[in-house]
Formats: structure tokens, sequence, C-alpha cells
């Protein structure tokens, strides 16, 4: 009982503060659990079509063999990159960086969130006075 007190001040609210509750937790080497799942289906996708002339010459499962062997592959690769560029950055820079590469290169109606692409000097200017 007096170590349920200890967190606690006399008003029952805790003494500390949780600061990574609605983080997504970390699965498989640094990658959350989207990034993981977007890194398998690329990769496994990248293996099959790597796999179709395959399938002429040595067997006609040869694009599945290679959708499960780029997954593989793309995951363990991938884990070590998205480690290494995520490392000292904010959880949601990942996202960020692949919504700006969206904006400034993808269709305009991709573009949902309205990124501002704007670079250059602000400036407020006033009209006169009213």
């Amino acid at each position: 009982m007096s170590e349920l007190l200890l967190d606690q001040l006399e008003d029952g609210t805790l003494k500390f503060l949780p600061s990574r509750l609605n983080n997504q937790p970390v699965v498989i080497g640094g990658l959350t659990a989207d990034e993981m799942w977007a890194t398998i289906f690329g990769s496994a996708a990248i293996g099959f079509v790597a796999g179709i002339p395959f399938a002429f010459f040595i067997t006609p499962a040869m694009p599945v063999i290679g959708a499960l062997g780029g997954g593989t592959l793309g995951l363990l690769v991938a884990a070590k990159i998205l480690r290494r560029w995520k490392r000292g950055r904010p959880e949601t820079w990942l996202y960020r960086q692949v919504q700006l590469l969206i904006a400034q290169n993808g269709p305009t109606a991709l573009n949902a969130g309205r990124l501002i692409l704007r670079s250059g000097a602000w400036t407020c200017k006033r009209r006169g006075q009213v």
C-alpha cells in the first residue's frame, strides 16, 4: 500500500507524467508496426516482380518465392536503414518526410494535408491605416 502512495500526491494525482503512452510500440528492429508492414509489402512486391522472369525458366512458383525472400530481405535491410535515419528525431519525423515528399512530387490530390510548400522570406505589410 505504501508503494502505491509514493507515486501519488496528497490529492491523488500522479507525481510523474507518462510521455510515451500514445506512441506506437517498436515491433521489429526499430520499426513500428506501420513501418514494418509497409516495408514488408513493398519489398514483397519488388520480389514478386523480380521472380516473374524466373518463373519461365525455373519453376512457376518463383514469384511467390521471390516475394517471400524480398519481404524478408527488405525487412532486414530497411530496419537498419530506417533506424539510422530516425535516430535522435521526433516520433513523427518519418511520416512528415513522406508527406512532404508526396506533396512536392505527387499529384495535387494527394496533398490532402495542404502543406505550405512556399520557400522564401515572409513579410507583413500594412495597407494603410483604418
